[in-house]
């Protein structure tokens, strides 16, 4: 089980004191942030990516590359790379480049974004999102797995003898999440690849996200890629820890309250209570947290959003070391329910072992193949997709 933190990278006036940091601060905040999750023992950092005020994380890459120099072991991430407004190709360097940087320690998630005026600013239009989505992500495995690549498609210029530079850390591309609060399409995109699901569960109540994640459950199994309970899910989430839980009522109201996103709506009671919002004691975090397993079934990566709606960084910072006190707590508690055969966390290590594994059983089979009747056809296409 992978635990870390995420941040959609707003710029929010503090409500307590009035205090409106700029972009600048945001940004060099978020390094300091990052920083001290690894130093209190969290496996992933994600930004997300935004082109638009009041938010800073327009370039995700430079930033996790400049996280990466100062850091060793987290996991750097993005909770949204957009796919419908970026090139694939872009992508694929960037995040080869990135993997490069930090010895692997790179992966994404892939999304359609939630701001409708994006589309138009990088030439798009926002009733292509699904097809762009499905064409720019077959692209980019192309690009990823393919050494050199012919193409052609609706939303970009055709690509003729062409190689995405650099090639992919030790030949395997990075880990790809497929992020959605609301699409089963991309549900369905992520199971038909074998890829990552992530629900970003923090502000709708848990039955929404049930759905979503059974559908990308079952459909992983549907193409093969294992059984319903083995696939690769991710969770998002959301605390405010005191030591006790009245002083973090306290605390966190008035930010609640003024949050540009769900401010001057449902009371920060109902919110906590329909949501996986926790606002209490680290026992009741706990407590909270390891019953997303209950209603998900087991998953591989949790992250929270902690630096949101104007905290400042040095409430962010405790936040984190609150984190960091119950993470054996939380890391146990998974751990013993974990049945044996639920994969772990995709790692770069184990996708590189993986990988060599996998070309070794099937040098095998060839070897064992040769000089066998080969009277038996090739299957039709329709057949061979059908047990993708």
């Amino acid at each position: 089980m992978q635990f870390g933190i995420f941040s959609v990278g707003d710029v929010t006036l503090d409500p307590t004191n009035g205090h409106m940091p700029s972009e600048g601060e945001r940004i060099k905040a978020i390094v300091e942030i990052a920083k001290h999750a690894e130093e209190v023992g969290l496996d992933v950092f994600a930004t997300g990516e935004h082109h638009n005020p009041p938010f800073y994380p327009s370039s995700p890459t430079t930033l996790l590359g400049y996280i990466g120099a100062q850091t060793e072991h987290l996991i750097l991430s993005t909770t949204t790379t957009l796919i419908t407004t970026n090139d694939p190709v872009k992508i694929a360097e960037d995040f080869a480049t990135l993997q490069h940087l930090v010895d692997g320690r790179a992966d994404l998630v892939l999304g359609r974004g939630n701001t409708a005026p994006v589309y138009p600013w990088f030439g798009k239009n926002p009733q292509d999102a699904l097809e762009l989505t499905i064409e720019n992500y077959a692209l980019l495995r192309r690009l990823w797995d393919e050494d050199v690549v012919d193409w052609s498609g609706k939303f970009r210029t055709p690509l003729h003898n062409f190689t995405a530079t650099p090639r992919p850390l030790d030949g395997v591309a990075p880990f790809v999440w497929h992020g959605s609060i609301r699409t089963p399409q991309i549900a369905e995109l992520a199971a038909y690849y074998g890829d990552g699901f992530f629900a970003n569960n923090i502000f709708w109540p848990k039955e929404h996200y049930i759905r979503l994640i059974n559908l990308y459950r079952e459909r992983f199994e549907h193409y093969g890629h294992g059984k319903a309970h083995q696939a690769i899910v991710g969770l998002g989430g959301q605390f405010f820890m005191r030591k006790n839980s009245q002083d973090a009522v306290r605390d966190f109201r008035p930010y609640f309250d003024n949050a540009p996103v769900y401010g001057h709506g449902p009371s920060l009671e109902d919110f906590t209570a329909q949501t996986p919002l926790t606002v209490g004691s680290p026992a009741e975090f706990v407590e909270k947290t390891l019953a997303f397993r209950d209603y998900f079934g087991d998953y591989q990566r949790q992250l929270f959003l902690v630096d949101h709606a104007g905290l400042p960084l040095k409430t962010v910072l405790e936040q984190l070391d609150l984190l960091g006190e119950v993470l054996p707590q939380l890391r146990a508690g998974f751990e013993e329910r974990r049945p044996a055969d639920v994969p772990e966390g995709p790692t770069h290590a184990a996708r590189v072992a993986q990988a060599s594994a996998t070309a070794a059983e099937a040098a095998e089979g060839a070897d064992a193949s040769e000089g066998a009747d080969s009277g038996a056809g090739a299957p039709e296409p329709e057949e061979a997709e059908a047990t993708r």
